[in-house]
């Protein structure tokens, strides 16, 4: 009897980019390398010359490899499109949250398979594009029933889900925004956490504001998921300190802040996550990454992929928009799409190629990392590999 493969050494490597140091980015790229997978997972990273015997041998012809992108930060549930409101921004009209309600009509009026083909064909795009790991939110439904659907739906293809009930108050709750809080921590949260491995809130002007926020940050966290937060996106508010107090994992968007923003961010372990698609996308102004690096916050980089404010999936074009928009090196740019991710979703298993961290990965064609912001637009994704299996390119 046979018995099958179970080790398989890559070679050919112009760069492996490990991120195996995940606190920090030195030493994290090995020139002319070599890398052993086995069952699933990184058995040995180093110089080709040194690489140790395998079952089975694939040669990369001297691409580059970096780990797969984590996105921490996405909302795929949905139906239809907001193309028009795309349109009227860019001709001058104002971004705000109330374009919401437009999706949650349509997404409320869809199907399961409906909302499942699209799921699934965004997921499709973002592993192409490199991305192994993805986080979903709810948010377009806004009834016990319908927020339950998008959890359920989400948990069936991503690997992390994110209860939003609190994403706007939607429009039969108009001058009601106090029962809508009581049934978003209430009887929604009770039907939604069994799918739910976060929860989140839009608190922002238009959406939730700091007492309703802390009411329904409290209530998840009483039912046993961790926290993650819409913040300081449209301006300055009480959606970091929030964050910070509540120990969330991460604070996302983090457009506006100040410098107790700043502080709090960086004596603490929530992970600030930017999102410089959706400052392309509405022409808002971008988040100061150089600010927040400098000052010791920890920093991620997600897609925001949504139909309304930012309707890309793509990883590469973030990390391109971060170097060039918000002063990032490539290399600080890498790390938030990977490790940083990791860290903004409790991970410690994705997001880098170190010995026994999943062999999550994309192999480039380009010999260096570097061609992400350097040739923004290209289809640099070569092959993808997950779980240690091949699964696109």
């Amino acid at each position: 009897m046979g018995s099958s493969v179970t080790s398989t050494l890559l070679t050919g490597i112009a760069e492996l980019t490990t991120h195996a140091d995940s606190g920090g980015l030195a030493d994290s790229t090995v020139a002319d390398a070599a890398m052993v997978v086995v069952d699933g997972r990184v058995a040995w990273t180093g110089p080709g010359a040194g690489a140790p015997d395998a079952d089975e041998r694939v040669e990369l012809g001297g691409r580059a490899v970096i780990p797969g992108f984590v996105d921490s930060h996405a909302h795929l549930v949905f139906a239809g499109d907001r193309a028009q409101e795309f349109a009227a921004r860019m001709t001058g009209a104002p971004y705000s949250a109330g374009g919401i309600r437009t999706t949650v009509a349509a997404t409320r009026g869809a199907s399961d398979d409906v909302l499942r083909s699209n799921l699934r064909r965004l997921v499709g795009e973002m592993l192409r594009q490199g991305t192994t790991t993805v986080e979903c939110k709810s948010g377009y439904g806004l009834t016990v029933e319908d927020e339950a659907r998008a959890l359920r739906l989400a948990r069936e293809q991503v690997e992390a889900v994110t209860y939003l009930g609190a994403h706007v108050v939607p429009a039969e709750y108009k001058d009601r925004a106090g029962e809508y809080v009581d049934l978003v921590k209430g009887p929604m949260l009770d039907a939604c956490a069994p799918y739910a491995d976060f929860a989140d809130v839009f608190c922002e002007r238009g959406a939730f504001d700091e007492e309703q926020t802390r009411e329904i940050l409290t209530a998840a966290r009483a039912k046993g998921l961790d926290l993650r937060l819409h913040a300081n996106q449209l301006g300055n508010g009480p959606g970091v300190q929030l964050a910070v107090e509540f120990g969330a994992a991460s604070a996302d968007h983090c457009t506006f802040l100040d410098d107790k923003d700043i502080d709090a961010l960086a004596g603490s372990q929530t992970i600030a996550t930017l999102l410089p698609g959706v400052e392309f996308s509405t022409r808002s102004p971008y988040p100061d990454a150089r600010r927040l690096l400098d000052a010791g916050a920890t920093v991620a980089i997600a897609t925001d992929c949504n139909p309304g404010s930012c309707y890309t999936n793509s990883m590469p074009f973030c990390i391109a928009v971060a170097v060039r928009d918000m002063h990032m090196s490539p290399a600080e740019a890498l790390w938030a799409a990977t490790v940083g991710g990791a860290k903004a979703l409790r991970r410690d298993d994705v997001g880098h190629l170190g010995v026994g961290a999943r062999a999550d990965f994309a192999v480039l064609d380009a010999p260096s990392y570097l061609h992400l912001a350097y040739r923004p637009g290209v289809p640099l994704v070569h092959r993808v590999w997950k779980n240690g299996t091949p699964v696109a390119g």
